[in-house]
C-alpha cells in the first residue's frame, strides 16, 4: 500500500483509483460544502491483498469461465462459490503495516469507531455503474487494529458475494476490470440523517432519528419534507413512523449488543410523534439543495447526516449520486408504493382482461383494479399501476409475492396513461413519471434478483429495465446468520417461486393461499363448475398436485394451507353464478360460505389426505374468516369425516382476523383449535372500519394503530395461556418492521412474511432477541 488518498487532495485523474463514490464526495468537499474528513485505500490494494492468496486470485482471474463453470443461475452454485471466496478472504490477513498505516491516519480524529465506505469504478464500462449501495454495503468499526483489518476484508468480500457476482454478469461487467476502493471516515453518533432528493419539481427531503441505517435497511418510515424550489418554502411536511434508532455502542466490546459497533433503541412515543429534523437543519438543508444545483444540476441525491459532536452538532454530507438518466414531469402520477424497486418499461392499459395472448410480455400493466382471477396473466409483467387499492389490495400482494413494483391508487391513471408509454415505475417513492424513448432505450440491463423462468424470458425482450432489487433478494443472507427461536415462515401461493424460496432460511410456509394458489389450474372456472359438470376427479388430481408441490419442496418443514376465502365481488369473471352480495366488501366468505355449499370445501380435505396417504406429514389447515364457534365445529367435523385428523402430527388452525375472535378464543379451544394465525389485514379493517381495498382511506388504515396492535397483544396472551400456537400472516410484519420488536417480546411463536420481506424480518427478529436478552443480562447483572 503505497499511499492513502485523502478526500480534500482528490485529483481528476485519482478517480479510477478512488472510485466514484469517494471521487464525487471529494469535489463537493473541495468546492466548500461541508463533507467529514476522510482517506482512501486505494483499489490497487485489493489487488495486492487478492495476490497473497491461494486460490482467489486465480478464481477471480476468470469468473465465469473458470473451471468451476459458474452458473449464476443456479443458487446453490452460486451460494458455495461466494461462501468460498468469502471464507478465503475474512480468513487471510491483512499486513501489518498496511493497518497501522490506516490506524496512524485515523488517530489524528480522535474517534472510537470509523465507517468503511465501498467506492466503486469501472474505468473500462460503456456505462455508469447503478445504484449498487445494496450490493457493497458500509461497514462500522472500533478504532483499533483487529477491527480495521476485519472491516477492511469484510469490504472487500463483498465484491464476491452472491448478489454482486450476479450483478456482474447481468450487466455484462468484467470482474477483473472492478477498481474497489475504501473510503475511511471518522463517525459519531448523530441527532439525525436522512436523504436530499432534487428534481423538476422541487427537493424532497426525508428524516429519521439517529444514524441513517434504519433509513438504509427500510426498518422506519421517515419524515417527509418537500421544499418548492423557487422560494425554498415548505409546502407539506408529514410526520413519518420511527420506532427505533441506530447508535454507535458505547459498551465494551465483549457486550451482548448487536454486534461489536451499533446498538438499536427503542425510541419513546413521545419522541416517535416528533419530527427528526429541526428548523436550523432544515433550513441548512434548503439552503445546500440551492447550492448543489450549481454544481450537480436539479436532478440528484445526497445522504446527510447530522454529528453530535461537542459543542454544536453539525450537518455533514455522506454520499453524492446523480441519477443516470433524466425523467421528465408529463403527466406524473403519485399513488402508494406498494411493491418495492423501480422498472423502466412500456405501458400497457387494461380495463379487463380476456386472455393471455392479449398481454405481451415484459410491460407495465396499468388498470382500474386487478382481481384475484387475473394472477395467470401477472407472470408476464414488470410492474403494476392500479387506480384503486391499498397496501394490502390484491395488487399490492400479488406484487410483493411476485417480486415486481407496484403502485396502486394512482388517479386517473388509465386515463392519463396510454399504452405505448414509456414509464419509470418506482415502487419505494409511489411516484410513475413519463421517460424519454431514447432514455429508456439507453438503460443498461441490469440484475434481476428473483430468476424465475418468468424472468429468464423478461430478461431477452431487452424493453424493459429495472433497477437492482438487491435489498431484499433470496441471496442477501449470509451464511453465518444468528440464530433465531422465533419461527420465520414465508407467505407463498406461486410454485413458480418454490425453488428459489425454499432454499431461504426459513422455518416453512406460515401461509399457502389458496386462493391465488388454483387460479392458474381452473381454466377461468369456477370450482362449482367443475363439480357440476362432473369433471370432480380431474380438478381433485390438479388441486393436490398443486398442492403437492409445496409439501414436498419443504418437507419436513410444515405448510399451513389456508382454505379457499374467496369473497363474491372478487370472482366476476368466472362463469358460474356469484353469490347475491357481489359489492360487499365482506361478501358470503370464509367458513360461512362453507355451511352454505360445502362441496369445495371437502374436495380441499379430500386434496389434503391424498397428500397425507403419500405419507407427507407437514401440511395443516387454517379455516379462514370464523365467526364463530359453530362455525369451526362444523368444519371440524368435515375434517375429521375427512380423515385428517388420524394423522397425530396435523394440526387445525384458524385465522385470527375477526375481532369476535378476542372473546370467544377460550370457546374456540375448548372446540379443538390448535392454533391461531393473525390476519392483521381483516383485523384492521374490521377494527377500525375501514375497507382495505380504498387507497383513498390509506392513512385511516393503520396496522399500527393502538387498537390493533392491542389486539394482537391480547391474542398473543390468550394464546399463550391456552398453551397454543399463534402466528401471524397479514401484511403488517412485511410492511413495517419495526413492529417486529413488540411482537417477539409479546411472545409471538412465529412470523410469516412474503419472499421479498424474508431478510429484513430476520433480521428484525435477531435484533429484537438480541435486545431480550441484552435487558435480562443486564437485570441480572444489577441484581
Amino acid at each position: 500500500m503505497d499511499k492513502l488518498y485523502w478526500l480534500d487532495q482528490i485529483k481528476l485523474q485519482d478517480r479510477a483509483k478512488v472510485g466514484d463514490k469517494a471521487f464525487h464526495l471529494g469535489r463537493i468537499m473541495q468546492r466548500g460544502y461541508p463533507v467529514k474528513p476522510g482517506f482512501i485505500v486505494g483499489a490497487s490494494v485489493l489487488r495486492q491483498f487478492l495476490e497473497t492468496l491461494n486460490s482467489s486470485e486465480a478464481l477471480v482471474a476468470d469468473l465465469p469461465y473458470s473451471s468451476l463453470h459458474l452458473d449464476v443461475d443456479n443458487w446453490r452454485q452460486l451460494q458455495q462459490v461466494a461462501g468460498h471466496l468469502h471464507q478465503e478472504i475474512i480468513a487471510a490477513t491483512v499486513p501489518s503495516k498496511w493497518v497501522n498505516k490506516i490506524l496512524e491516519a485515523a488517530k489524528e480524529w480522535k474517534t472510537a469507531c470509523l465507517i468503511f465506505r465501498p467506492s466503486v469504478a469501472i474505468p473500462t464500462a460503456t456505462h455508469q455503474v447503478g445504484n449498487i449501495s445494496g450490493l457493497l454495503e458500509s461497514q462500522i468499526c472500533r478504532c483499533d487494529c483487529e477491527a480495521i483489518a476485519l472491516a477492511l476484508k469484510t469490504t472487500w468480500s463483498q465484491l464476491f458475494r452472491a448478489k454482486s457476482l450476479l450483478y456482474w454478469q447481468r450487466t455484462g461487467i468484467d470482474l477483473r476490470q472492478i477498481n474497489l476502493a475504501v473510503l475511511v471516515q471518522p463517525i459519531e453518533n448523530a441527532l439525525a440523517s436522512g436523504l436530499l432528493n432534487s428534481n423538476s419539481r422541487g427537493w424532497d427531503i426525508e428524516a429519521t432519528w439517529g444514524l441513517g441505517i434504519s433509513l438504509q435497511q427500510g426498518e422506519v418510515q421517515p419524515d417527509v419534507y418537500y421544499i418548492q424550489r423557487e422560494t425554498g418554502v415548505v409546502k407539506e411536511r408529514q410526520l413519518g413512523n420511527k420506532m427505533l434508532a441506530y447508535r454507535l455502542d458505547d459498551t465494551p466490546a465483549d457486550s451482548l449488543a448487536l454486534d461489536n459497533t451499533l446498538v438499536a433503541d427503542l425510541l419513546k412515543s413521545s419522541q416517535q410523534k416528533q419530527y427528526a429534523l429541526k428548523e436550523e437543519y432544515l433550513q441548512q438543508l434548503i439552503e445546500l439543495a440551492n447550492l448543489l444545483e450549481n454544481d450537480l444540476g436539479t436532478n440528484y441525491t445526497v445522504e446527510w447526516t447530522i454529528s453530535e459532536e461537542f459543542p454544536t452538532p453539525k450537518l455533514y454530507l455522506t454520499k453524492v449520486s446523480v441519477p443516470q438518466f433524466a425523467v421528465s414531469n408529463t403527466h406524473f402520477l403519485k399513488g402508494i408504493g406498494a411493491g418495492t424497486g423501480r422498472v423502466t418499461a412500456t405501458a400497457y392499459v387494461v380495463n379487463s382482461l380476456l386472455s393471455s395472448e392479449q398481454l405481451p410480455l415484459g410491460v407495465i400493466l396499468v388498470a382500474q383494479a386487478i382481481a384475484p382471477d387475473w394472477l395467470p396473466f401477472m407472470q408476464k409483467i414488470v410492474g403494476i399501476i392500479t387506480e384503486q387499492g391499498g397496501l394490502t389490495s390484491h395488487a399490492a400482494i400479488l406484487a410483493r409475492e411476485l417480486g415486481i413494483p407496484a403502485v396502486v391508487n394512482a388517479k386517473d391513471a388509465t386515463a392519463l396513461i396510454q399504452t405505448g408509454a414509456n414509464l419509470l415505475l418506482d415502487g419505494d417513492r409511489g411516484e410513475v413519471y413519463r421517460v424519454r424513448k431514447e432514455d429508456a432505450e439507453s438503460q443498461e440491463v441490469p440484475l434481476i434478483t428473483q430468476a424465475t423462468p418468468k424472468h429468464k424470458a423478461q430478461s431477452q425482450l431487452g424493453n424493459f429495465t429495472t433497477e437492482p432489487l438487491v435489498s431484499d433478494s433470496p441471496i442477501l443472507l449470509s451464511a453465518h446468520l444468528p440464530m433465531i427461536a422465533t419461527q420465520l415462515l414465508v407467505n407463498l401461493s406461486q410454485p413458480s417461486l418454490i425453488e428459489q424460496v425454499q432454499s431461504l432460511p426459513v422455518d416453512g410456509v406460515g401461509l399457502l393461499r389458496s386462493e391465488l394458489m388454483v387460479l392458474t389450474i381452473l381454466e377461468g372456472q369456477h370450482p362449482n363448475s367443475w363439480l357440476s359438470s362432473g369433471r370432480k376427479a380431474e380438478l381433485l388430481e390438479l388441486w393436490s398436485e398443486q398442492m403437492m408441490q409445496f409439501v414436498r419442496a419443504f418437507a419436513p418443514r410444515p405448510v399451513f394451507y389456508r382454505s379457499l376465502d374467496w369473497r363474491s365481488h372478487e370472482l366476476t369473471s368466472f362463469s358460474s353464478n356469484v353469490p347475491s352480495s357481489q359489492q360487499s366488501m365482506l361478501g358470503e366468505r370464509g367458513t360461512f360460505a362453507y355451511l352454505q355449499n360445502s362441496a369445495v370445501f371437502e374436495l380441499e380435505l379430500e386434496a389434503i389426505a391424498a397428500i397425507q396417504q403419500a405419507d407427507y406429514n407437514n401440511i395443516h389447515l387454517i379455516l379462514p374468516f370464523v365467526r364463530t364457534v359453530e362455525e369451526f365445529s362444523f368444519c371440524r367435523q368435515k375434517v375429521e369425516s375427512a380423515g385428517l385428523t388420524q394423522k397425530p402430527q396435523f394440526q387445525l388452525w384458524i385465522m385470527a382476523e375477526v375481532p369476535s375472535v378476542l372473546f370467544l378464543l377460550p370457546e374456540y379451544v375448548k372446540a379443538g383449535v390448535q392454533g391461531i394465525s393473525i390476519g392483521t389485514n381483516d383485523l384492521t379493517q374490521l377494527l377500525l372500519g375501514v375497507d382495505r381495498e380504498q387507497g383513498e382511506l390509506a392513512s385511516s388504515f393503520d396496522e399500527r394503530h393502538p387498537a390493533v396492535m392491542s389486539a394482537v397483544a391480547q391474542l398473543i396472551k390468550m394464546a399463550k395461556s391456552a398453551r397454543i400456537p399463534c402466528s401471524i400472516c397479514g401484511q403488517a410484519p412485511a410492511l413495517y418492521p419495526e413492529i417486529i420488536d413488540k411482537l417477539v417480546e409479546w411472545g409471538i411463536t412465529s412470523i410469516s412474511v412474503e419472499p421479498e420481506a424474508v431478510s429484513r424480518t430476520y433480521q428484525a427478529i435477531a435484533r429484537a432477541e438480541q435486545r431480550i436478552i441484552l435487558e435480562a443480562a443486564r437485570r441480572m447483572g444489577n441484581r
